[in-house]
């Protein structure tokens, strides 16, 4: 790899630490949560994010260039795209198109096993919005770079197969860097790690591997996900600034206990999730 790839990894790993420690110290106050009937949709199922549109981060000056053909980072994302095609109708090729489903009530699903605890709109109201408006905030995060770069899709530049089918057409034409599932998962586990910190370890790891699937499902390459991770990052910076984000936290947060209290189980198999991530971790 050369220096220039490899100074830019580093460089992105380090601003992901950087921006943990500033969300550790923000949202210390909090106002009255917002009520839960006063939330519009931006389009059917999906709801307004906390941000204007003004204050998301923009990817387009955020991130570089995506890999050139011939350079380091392209070959990185031809071989581990090569890689990672092994998957293909395993359990983890399963487990990539349950991660493809991004519409509630289902992708309330994906952090619960690592939560511990389900995740729905009749227990944990405010946790649920929480995930459905910061949904919106990451994925438009992403779109300044994919519109301007427009960047072929693996599964459409090698006419290849993906484990989610339904949504081909939509995303043949939408440009692939960065990733949005991947800024949306990986905002998710920042959140959440807040709420439950005990169980920080295996939220991140779930984030990652939720990142890592839209690889394995052949819809992004690899350095989709890694700056998708990194606007990811950068929405929840953002959203740490709005007061009815912090407050929303500190409802989800005391749901959260409550649901401990009461022995709210997660939804899904839980212990079949692990074993799958165990035995195919992504090359």
């Amino acid at each position: 790899m050369k220096m220039t790839d490899g100074f830019r990894m580093f460089f992105r790993r380090a601003m992901f630490f950087l921006m943990g420690a500033v969300l550790l110290s923000a949202c210390a106050t909090a106002d009255t949560p917002s009520p839960m009937a006063d939330v519009s949709e931006i389009k059917p199922g999906v709801l307004k994010g906390y941000l204007p549109s003004e204050a998301l981060p923009n990817s387009l000056a955020l991130i570089p260039l995506p890999p050139e053909e011939g350079s380091a980072a392209f070959a990185l994302d031809t071989d581990v795209q090569k890689l990672s095609s092994k998957f293909v109708d395993t359990p983890r090729w399963e487990l990539a198109a349950v991660d493809a489903e991004w519409m509630f009530p289902a992708a309330a699903e994906t952090f619960s096993c690592a939560l511990g605890i389900a995740i729905t709109k009749e227990e944990t109201p405010y946790l649920y919005r929480l995930l459905r408006r910061s949904l919106a905030d990451a994925g438009l995060s992403t779109y300044a770079a994919k519109d301007h770069y427009k960047r072929v899709r693996p599964f459409a530049a090698k006419a290849e197969p993906t484990c989610f089918p339904k949504d081909e057409d939509h995303f043949k034409n939408d440009g692939s860097y960065p990733s949005g599932h991947t800024a949306i998962g990986w905002a998710w586990a920042l959140i959440l790690t807040e709420i439950a910190p005990e169980r920080a370890d295996r939220i991140i790891a779930r984030g990652r591997a939720f990142g890592e699937s839209r690889v394995i499902c052949n819809y992004h390459w690899y350095s989709d996900v890694m700056e998708g991770r990194f606007m990811g990052a950068a929405t929840v910076a953002k959203l740490h600034a709005d007061p009815t984000f912090c407050a929303d936290l500190a409802a989800a947060k005391a749901e959260y206990a409550v649901a401990v209290a009461k022995g709210l189980a997660p939804s899904g198999d839980c212990e079949a999730e692990a074993e799958t991530l165990a035995r195919y971790p992504l090359p």
